[in-house]
């Protein structure tokens, strides 16, 4: 394993750093609702089959799975904000590579490129924990995991607009042009995080875990084409489950893994991954059945015979419900904890379907869901990352994160799967058109109900709040900062960082090295050079800073493993090195 080193301290965050990086994310979820006004005339625009047309969607939702956890790990290695402007430059390049054919392949291939932006959401999420103060992190957060459901809500409306009174493609140049704006934003406002992962990139296991999505998630997304019961559907689901666990082997073996399998094990991770999914079919439940029960025209006797954009708009408070409870989150948070928070998120969703099923008569009961969903998924989803970052040491922070967006992921593609099966199989043929029925619209409210119940289980099992040792992250006030650095140093070491003249070091690296060499923490000495960083467990570590300007020092030290701080002080060489 080898060690690495950070870049130059980064600067003090920009307070535009939150809304830069928000932006970011809600121009990458754009992508996934960017052609939701148009797929039903897809195979007519591309000159192709409906089977065909289903790939330019497909191929998005694959890429985006593979590229998620690979993004958050390269971010970790090399640079969260660089690889944050990567992700967004190869989605400009499939957006355009989209706008200027009308040729399937080339779509599919441009729809491809732009999944890659997916990786955005975990490597904001990344940057802000380790670039912003702890009371203002709860906050951030949450509204950089919305980011996905603000995105997706907004581009409803404004995508529906553009269709309906403009060529298709002009839906891309617009996506486009947004992403050459985030990238150009990210420039100019984000720093880069000073934080490195040790080791060097898993090439083998991202090759395995990329076979093992593919061939998990592609049965699923076209098993409704193929047949569930089809030797292709079921042959492609076992490979998939040897591909994973033979993939799962390799990574406990190596010393530097794609994916730290033991960290995602443990009970915080595990249960939040899987509530994730969850919380993922329910979120596209709404997706899939509002905006056709508002387009359906009123001769079917429950239509509500609503235009495309006037759908849209009465869908999209979903999105901007989802972006207004970030800092009600954070103020939930702060006082409760995240677990608690993704609690109440989870009863409102299961509140907001359960009322559904009767407020399906009038346009204004649309309205209604929405807001209640937006609610209840904007605190579920705000909820994940806090738990995430409160369970992974920071250095794994982007990667972790990745899997966790993939987890949603496969939630949202499950849900699309299922759903749709649903719909299809309880659709009246009218004329030789299939039409979705009531019935089918109130039984995907039902299963989205269902997949609510099972998140609320597994949140049940997350660890709470405990008094003393890793803290989860929480904070939406000073008062609540200053309790989480006080519970942070009752186990580990503290001290100043001070330069050869006694005066203190901003912003310099402070990193624990435990006896095998291998990175145990890390942070950032404050503003008057006092630095914490909690101990794993006892023994003898290696206490290292760094800053621009000063020669790098380690210290020796061993802690007990005890609840008691030991104060330790480092005073950095005067001479001046490379950053």
């Amino acid at each position: 394993m080898t060690q690495t080193t950070t870049d130059r301290p980064a600067g003090r965050a920009s307070g535009a750093l939150v809304p830069v990086l928000a932006f970011a994310g809600i121009v990458v979820a754009v992508m996934q609702t960017l052609l939701v006004p148009v797929i039903k005339d897809l195979p007519l625009l591309l000159d192709t089959t409906p089977s065909n047309a289903t790939w330019v969607l497909t191929s998005t939702l694959l890429s985006g799975a593979v590229a998620t956890p690979i993004m958050g790990r390269l971010g970790d290695l090399y640079g969260k904000r660089r690889m944050l402007i990567l992700s967004l430059a190869v989605m400009v390049v499939g957006a355009l590579v989209s706008a200027l054919t009308s040729d399937l392949l080339l779509m599919i291939t441009g729809r491809t490129l732009q999944g890659f932006a997916m990786g955005a959401i975990p490597l904001g999420i990344g940057l802000m924990r380790d670039m912003l103060p702890r009371e203002k992190l709860g906050s951030a957060m949450a509204l950089m995991s919305s980011s996905i459901g603000v995105g997706g809500g907004l581009a409803l409306p404004a995508a529906a607009l553009v269709a309906q009174h403009s060529d298709w493609h002009a839906l891309y140049y617009g996506a486009a042009g947004l992403g050459l704006l985030a990238i150009a934003l990210t420039l100019l406002v984000v720093p880069e995080s000073p934080m490195r992962a040790e080791g060097t990139f898993d090439l083998p296991g991202a090759i395995g875990l990329s076979a093992g999505l593919v061939l998990f998630l592609l049965p699923i997304t076209k098993g409704s084409d193929w047949g569930w019961a089809s030797g292709t559907t079921l042959g492609l689901f076992a490979a998939s489950a040897v591909v994973l666990g033979l993939w799962g082997v390799m990574e406990l073996r190596v010393k530097a893994p794609l994916v730290d399998l033991r960290t995602t094990a443990r009970p915080a991770v595990l249960f939040t991954n899987l509530a994730s999914i969850m919380v993922g079919v329910s979120f596209y439940v709404v997706s899939l059945v509002l905006p056709q029960l508002l387009q359906l025209p009123k001769s079917t006797g429950y239509g509500l015979g609503q235009s495309m954009v006037v759908a849209g708009l009465l869908v999209a408070p979903l999105g901007l419900t989802m972006m207004f409870t970030a800092p009600v989150y954070a103020r939930l948070s702060a006082k409760y904890g995240p677990k608690v928070t993704l609690i109440l998120g989870l009863l409102i969703i299961a509140i907001g379907y359960g009322a559904g099923l009767g407020l399906m008569s009038a346009a204004w009961q649309s309205l209604v869901i929405s807001v209640l969903l937006g609610a209840g998924i904007g605190l579920a989803y705000s909820s994940l990352p806090a738990l995430i970052v409160g369970a992974v040491p920071a250095s794994e922070t982007g990667a972790a994160n990745g899997l966790n967006t993939l987890m949603r992921s496969i939630g949202t593609s499950v849900s699309s799967a299922v759903i749709g099966m649903v719909l299809a199989n309880t659709a009246n043929n009218v004329g030789g058109v299939e039409i979705p029925t009531m019935h089918g619209f109130r039984v995907s409210f039902l299963i989205a109900t269902g997949a609510v119940a099972v998140g609320l289980l597994l949140a049940l099992f997350l660890p709470g709040r405990r008094p003393s040792g890793k803290p989860q992250l929480r904070a939406s006030s000073e008062e609540d900062a200053a309790l989480e650095r006080a519970e942070q140093v009752l186990r580990g070491f503290r001290g100043r960082v001070l330069g050869a003249d006694g005066s203190p070091v901003a912003r310099a690296k402070v990193t624990l090295i435990d006896r095998r060499g291998r990175q145990a923490g890390a942070t950032l000495s404050a503003e008057d050079g006092s630095y914490a960083l909690t101990v794993p467990d006892r023994g003898s570590y290696v206490v290292a800073a760094r800053a621009t300007g000063h020669g790098p020092l380690a210290s020796s030290a061993t802690h007990a493993g005890d609840e008691r701080p030991v104060d330790l002080d480092l005073s950095l060489p005067g001479e001046t090195v490379l950053a």
